[in-house]
């Protein structure tokens, strides 16, 4: 599989906004998992602000790789980038503040970062999917 060339990782990452939805798989035992979530991208990473005893939360703890979808438009058309990589359920308190005073939203959910019900999932991405809005074929890429 080819590392992603620069112009493509540019075309992908312009689709991303600070969050979006996205379909999130994780496993469940030997059973997979989908359900939408909110993908954050902020300061460059991607995220998941999620409760710590939430499903995907205890998945993920079991089973940290994990493949996500997201549906993105050109027009009429729409294609999909899929990302498949790890998941790491963060345990840093001072990323977890600093994330925590990024995220728009964090204040519906959680009082401070130090809740203990808050947890905090970085997605590293190890190969990308892409199928361009209009083409009918997708190309694999790695990063």
């Amino acid at each position: 599989m080819e590392a992603i060339p620069d112009d493509i990782k540019k075309e992908i990452w312009g689709y991303l906004k600070n969050y979006q939805t996205i379909h999130l798989a994780t496993i469940d035992g030997d059973i997979p998992r989908v359900r939408p979530v909110t993908l954050a991208y902020l300061d460059s990473r991607f995220w998941l602000f999620t409760g710590a005893k939430d499903a995907k939360t205890m998945q993920i703890q079991a089973h940290p790789k994990v493949e996500f979808s997201l549906t993105v438009k050109k027009g009429e058309n729409s294609g999909t980038v899929r990302a498949y990589g790890t998941a790491n359920i963060v345990q840093d308190q001072e990323t977890k503040a600093k994330m925590a005073d990024l995220c728009e939203y964090f204040k519906d959910y959680w009082k401070t970062p130090d809740d203990p019900t808050y947890a905090l999932i970085e997605f590293l991405i190890e190969e990308i999917e892409y199928m361009r809005p209009s083409e009918m074929v997708a190309h694999k890429y790695q990063l």
